[in-house]
């Protein structure tokens, strides 16, 4: 059996480099050694309270020093961490609780009423980060090393809608994210130990996780936390830290590329990523010129580590697409409509993105039927469509289902829909992305009212807003008397896109 653990990422630069930076947020900067002796102490915490390898702890905490220690600690006690989404409803983080079937909640102070509340109802323990974990780290006797893991248990489990509405558990193994953060440091770009990367990516999210934590650690490089994004704040903390790499979302660019202006100085910035969503070629031209830096765009999804793609200097980059598969990774076009096996297309033809290698998942937690459908022939069906060049470039060319991307967080407008259906006021529900400058696209819905109601749209916005996380509630409500519908009676959303885009 071959032994592994996310653990030896910062283990080994504990070993390696102890006396380095690690990481920053604020005033607080901690070593390679204090930040490994810190996840070790805590660790040691998990274990007094009867965490065992492969228990599932569910950790809840923006982008402060409390998140990559309490990940680490997990880690190391060979637990298996279940990140959980800041923007969601207590019973959204209930179901994902209950569904992990996690043991504990670790819970960031900012969190814990909504963190409270959900485990109170599945009936699962909370510590709270800060005060609370690290009394019961001072009490316990830190692990001497990290708990041994095979290559292919569990470390992550994130939760991805995909296209079912109801949010399902990824599994990803220590081997899945030890390659993706190596590959990406070492192979993708040249991520070097004297870097310095800006953590704005939540780091609950897998993009954020494995290309700015991760990643930068894997390579031995200096972490610097951005709790809440802000543009201006973002450019001064990279030029007063020196940061010369930045993680983000298209939204994040849009913003960094229009607080440039008025900035009293830009940081020297060597290498910029962009994934989560597509990356408008204006938006990358408009940050480029103002900062003289060149964005790399890739392509991921939580089931693949997440990278499969990016734009590589040692192929060449091309604006507009998602450069080439990472290295040991293929990522092929199959055609679409055939469900039960992979016929692969030749280059230039339209099809879905197929992706096989070290960064797909072991599966849906607890679904095999959802796993059967998702990889086939040993290929994992992304449910995007694409096109793959001559060259090799690979481009995005729309989802074959109907996914919302809302400033990098998906939107699954069934899940959407389901919730808008139990409004007394609304007889059917169609939810479609519209373009947006900020956002990338908007959350659109289209209502029918039911008979003898008037329903406001601003009210169904407001109503909206308690029953949902934040980033999916609809911003905007169009009220109609029917729905256009197909000859399979599904409702046409293109013909909805089309009439709503305009206005």
């Amino acid at each position: 059996m071959a032994t592994l653990s996310l653990a030896a990422i910062l283990a080994e630069n504990a070993r390696r480099r102890p006396g380095k930076t690690a990481l920053v947020e604020g005033e607080l900067r901690l070593t390679f050694a204090e930040v490994w002796q810190r996840a070790l102490a805590r660790a040691g915490a998990l274990t007094a309270l009867g965490v065992r390898p492969g228990d599932r702890i569910a950790l809840m905490a923006p982008n402060t020093a409390d998140f990559p220690v309490a990940y680490y600690a997990v880690a190391a006690a060979g637990g298996v961490v279940v990140p959980v989404h800041l923007l969601l409803s207590p019973p959204e983080v209930e179901h994902v609780l209950k569904d992990s079937g996690a043991t504990l909640l670790l819970v960031h102070p900012a969190q814990a009423d909504t963190g409270r509340a959900a485990a109170q109802a599945v009936g699962v323990r909370v510590v709270v980060l800060g005060e609370e974990f690290d009394r019961l780290a001072a009490d316990a006797e830190p692990l001497p090393s990290y708990v041994t893991r095979a290559a292919d248990d569990p470390a992550v489990v994130f939760y991805t809608s995909g296209t079912t509405g109801v949010p399902k558990g990824a599994v990803l193994s220590h081997f899945n994210l030890v390659m993706n953060a190596t590959v990406n440091a070492f192979d993708a770009n040249d991520i070097r130990p004297d870097d310095i990367a800006l953590g704005a990516l939540p780091l609950f999210h897998a993009f954020g996780q494995t290309v700015s934590m991760n990643s930068t650690w894997r390579a031995g490089a200096t972490l610097v936390l951005l709790p809440r994004f802000d543009a201006a704040r973002a450019i001064e903390l990279m030029v007063r830290e020196k940061v010369n790499t930045f993680h983000g979302v298209p939204t994040m660019f849009v913003s960094l590329a229009a607080a440039a202006a008025e900035a009293a100085a830009l940081p020297e910035l060597r290498i910029c990523v962009s994934g989560g969503a597509s990356l408008p070629v204006a938006v990358l031209e408009r940050f480029e010129e103002a900062f003289g830096a060149r964005i790399y765009e890739g392509y991921g999804l939580s089931e693949t580590s997440p990278t499969a793609t990016v734009n590589q200097p040692c192929f060449g980059t091309r604006p507009g697409t998602i450069g080439h598969p990472l290295w040991g990774v293929d990522v092929e076009i199959a055609r679409a409509e055939v469900e039960d096996r992979i016929e692969l297309l030749p280059p230039g033809e339209l099809g879905e993105v197929v992706i096989r290698g070290h960064n797909v998942f072991s599966g849906y937690l607890g679904r095999p039927e959802a796993t059967a459908e998702a990889v086939v022939d040993g290929w994992f069906r992304t449910g995007d469509l694409g096109t793959k060049d001559e060259d090799g470039f690979l481009r995005i060319v729309d989802r074959k289902k109907d996914v919302i991307i809302r400033g990098g967080y998906n939107v699954y407008p069934r899940e959407v829909e389901e919730v808008l259906m139990r409004h007394p006021g609304i007889a059917q529900a169609a939810v479609i992305g519209l373009p947006d400058e900020l956002h990338g696209e908007e959350v659109c819905a289209v209502v029918v009212p039911a008979p003898g109601t008037a329903p406001d749209a601003a009210a169904i916005t407001e109503w909206s807003k308690e029953h949902l996380g934040r980033h999916k509630y609809p911003r905007r409500v169009e009220v109609t008397d029917n729905l256009p519908l197909g000859p399979s009676m599904k409702i046409l959303k293109r013909e909805l896109r089309a009439r709503y885009a305009g206005r």
